[in-house]
């Protein structure tokens, strides 16, 4: 079977964003009125249907998990916002190889296939998932990528990496059977946005900092950037990195093949 480039557009449901599971931030919506509450307090229903959205998001990641587990997979659930370069990463890190280390990828947008499109001539295996069918949600949640899963053979993979929608907040909020939440910071957005944004750099362990070549062209300080991501989650990792020119590429490429071991050696035990 041939599984070089699938697009996956089963009916699994949708999983609408809720911000601040893991932060105490509140989630409100509505206001004055039926369904609301004044003040900026959740009503009864509002924060039932939160918890219980979030409750079957995480059986279906608790299955993901054990069945990626069992294959020793290691997975790395890649969150930034458009354009922060998570394909051109990919591109570049199949380019260099990993260690004879096999490699799948699952690609989530709103529409189209252009990424897996981008992906599908290094020859692995890849899937498409849209959310568009389903709403068009700004994140992939697990019965997504569940069904993305099935489609691929995890029995010849080693690692797998799901490049999630573009999105610098909903992305953080869904387990998705990941082992490692991966954050990437274009230096072009600016060195606020960890602060301005801080659910997604506090639930990643690993930040890339991305696009450093362009650092001579812009107003920007990396060194503030670094600090501003300590700031708000002093235990990740951070790799500045250029998809680009190659610089911080080897050390990202090792932090995937340090987890591809772990994932052969936990199965091993097992």
């Amino acid at each position: 079977m041939d599984y070089s480039h699938r697009r996956h557009t089963r009916d699994t449901g949708r999983f609408p964003c809720a911000a601040g599971r893991s932060t105490g931030m509140r989630y409100h919506k509505g206001g004055h009125g039926a369904g609301g509450t004044s003040g900026g307090e959740r009503g009864p229903h509002e924060v039932e249907l939160h918890q219980n959205l979030l409750a079957a998001n995480d059986r279906h990641a608790q299955v993901i998990r054990g069945l990626l587990r069992a294959h020793g997979v290691f997975s790395a659930n890649l969150m930034s916002s458009p354009g922060a370069g998570k394909t051109a990463l990919l591109e570049a890190t199949l380019k260099r190889g990993l260690d004879g280390f096999v490699m799948g990828v699952i690609e989530g947008d709103i529409e189209t296939t252009a990424d897996a499109d981008r992906i599908a001539p290094f020859g692995i295996q890849v899937v498409q998932v849209n959310t568009g069918p389903f709403g068009g949600d700004c994140h992939l949640a697990a019965p997504l990528v569940a069904g993305a899963i099935h489609q691929l053979d995890l029995h010849s993979l080693d690692v797998l990496v799901v490049e999630n929608v573009g999105n610098l907040v909903c992305p953080a909020e869904f387990d998705i059977g990941e082992d490692a939440k991966v954050v990437l910071l274009s230096v072009t957005e600016g060195e606020d946005k960890p602060l301005k944004y801080p659910l997604m750099f506090h639930e990643a362990s690993l930040a890339l900092v991305t696009k450093t070549d362009l650092l001579p062209h812009l107003d920007v300080d990396l060194g503030t950037i670094l600090a501003n991501i300590r700031r708000v989650n002093p235990s990740a990792r951070i790799i500045p990195l250029s998809a680009r020119t190659g610089d911080g590429l080897d050390e990202w490429i090792t932090w995937l093949v340090d987890g591809a071991k772990k994932a052969r050696t936990a199965q091993t035990d097992d």
